[in-house]
Parts: C-alpha cells; structure tokens; sequence
C-alpha cells in the first residue's frame, strides 16, 4: 500500500506565517491576502487539468474561495501534523473537485507542491476523488456523493463525547443536497445540536448537464436547512471575509449552515456559470487564455 505522502517542511513554515498575518492582520489586508492566495490555488487547478486531460474545473474553481479561507483564515491544523488529534476536521463531500483541495494542501504544505504535477497520473496517490491512506489532510474518501455530511456528522459526535474542542467542516456540493442521506444527517446533527458541526454548500447553481432548479428544485435552500434545526448563514462565496465571518463558531448551540453563493468557474471569463465546464478540458488555447486571466 500507498505510504501517506509526506509534508513539505518548507511550505508548511510559510503557511504557518502566512496563516498567522491573515488572522491577526486588518480586514483589508487578510482580504488582499486570501485573495491571492486563492488566484495562485485556481491558476494550479487550471494547469493540473491541462496536464492530466481531466478533471472537474468549473466546480474546482467555484469552491477555490471557501477551501483558502477555510484553511487559511478559520481552521487550526499542522501540516507537518496531519493525524495531530486536536486538529479541525475537514471534509470535502464533493470529491470530484480533488484538484481544488489537493492545490489547496500543498500550497499549506501537506505534501510539496511538485506532487501536484502527478494529478491523475497512473499510481499517482493524487487521484479524481480524494483517498485518505494517501493523502495527507484529507479525513475520508469523498466521491459519493451525499456521504460527506454523514461522515462529518459523525466526526463532530466523536468530538461531542470525547469532550473535545476541534471543529468539524463540510463542503458540499448544491446538486449534492439531492441525495436523501444529506438531510437525514442534517437531522441527526440538529437533534444532537452538534454545535461544533459547520456544514458549507457551494451553491453555484449548476450540476452535470443542468440548472439545480432544473432537475430538482432547491430553493428554498436557507428555509429548507433552517426547517431541519440548522442556524443558517447566507453569503457572497467569493467574499474572503464574508466567508471567514460565516464559518465562525454556532452563536446558538445548533449546527451551522452556511449557503455560499457562487460562480461555477469562477475567474475565468468564458467559464463562468457555463454548465459544459463542469467535467470538460481546456484546450490550450483556452488554457492561456484562462491563465492571462488569472495572472492577478
């Protein structure tokens, strides 16, 4: 079996520093920041696709923002300590946008950032849904969809009965919430009022072929979560400081649900709200176009 790839020491020092100006910076500064960040996180998304002729771009690209406040403004982990116990846990529910995550723990240094060049390569350990034996950071294997929020439920029960602090996130996918198991552990998690639960849904509208509201309406998706016992934060996903205020601990005791609003494809022009970018490849043309556009 597959050892876990090992940490970046060097990367994982810039993280740290990087990590600690944002939270203690000014508002404009830790924006400007993340910001960057996550401009540097989507120009690696768009040159893993390319390399591997794979990939869910429109998707990696939406979720990009969330994933770096995430792990940049909110969450206390230690790359160089992946299994540390008192870490946050994340969960990415929607798996198929690996590349998203997998940029974003190698830029916290998780592993280096040359492994990103094996995206999708025969026996690479950086495969199309997330394995958690051979990545580092990642807390389960996500692809399924409709299984994380069950998993991250769990997760933050454990926490509950061991008495401990850490927090749980999720992301999922909108089109996701379609799957039944979702509310069946938005239920359990409101009954246990899991507190320590943060459950975050990149609603950017579109799934594989179609519109949500085409295929099954979801709206009211804030009523919906808010009906199942959830304190519901609804905000503008690409907003770094929007983002880290929403994804603050529960103010009531109850699991928090925050509807991030945003674009698939975000950043690059010709992408953006575009369902047929949900699993298709640049061509290089479009790839330099995509990076000019990126380029800050």
């Amino acid at each position: 079996m597959m050892a876990l790839l090992p940490a970046d020491p060097v990367a994982a020092a810039a993280y740290r520093e990087t990590a600690e100006r944002i939270r203690e910076g000014t508002a404009p500064q830790a924006a400007a920041a993340l910001g960057r960040i996550a401009t540097d996180v989507r120009r690696s998304i768009v040159t893993m696709i390319d390399r591997a002729g794979i990939g869910h771009i429109g998707g990696d690209l939406s979720v990009t923002d969330i994933l770096v406040t995430c792990f940049y403004g909110v969450m206390s982990i230690d790359p160089e300590r992946p299994r540390w116990a008192h870490r946050d846990r994340f969960v990415l529910s929607k798996g198929h946008c690996a590349a998203a995550l997998y940029s974003t723990l190698a830029h916290c240094g998780f592993f280096a950032p040359a492994e990103l060049e094996t995206f999708m390569a025969p026996l690479s350990a950086l495969n199309g849904h997330p394995n958690k034996v051979k990545v580092p950071g990642v807390e389960t294997n996500t692809g399924a969809l409709g299984h994380g929020l069950p998993v991250a439920t769990g997760c933050a029960l454990a926490a509950r009965l061991d008495g401990a602090p850490w927090r749980t996130f999720v992301v999922l996918g909108d089109g996701e919430l379609q799957e039944g198991s979702n509310w069946e552990a938005a239920m359990a998690a409101a009954h246990h009022e899991l507190a320590g639960l943060t459950a975050v849904v990149d609603r950017n509208r579109l799934q594989q072929g179609a519109r949500t509201e085409d295929t099954n309406r979801l709206d009211s998706l804030a009523g919906k979560w808010h009906s199942f016992g959830w304190e519901v934060r609804e905000i503008d996903g690409h907003d770094h400081l929007a983002l880290r205020q929403a994804l603050r601990g529960s103010a009531t005791g109850r699991p928090v649900a925050v509807i991030a609003n945003t674009i698939k494809g975000k950043g690059v022009s010709f992408m953006e709200d575009r369902v047929e970018w949900h699993h298709k490849v640049p061509d290089p043309a479009q790839v330099q176009a995509a990076l000019a556009e990126l380029a800050g």
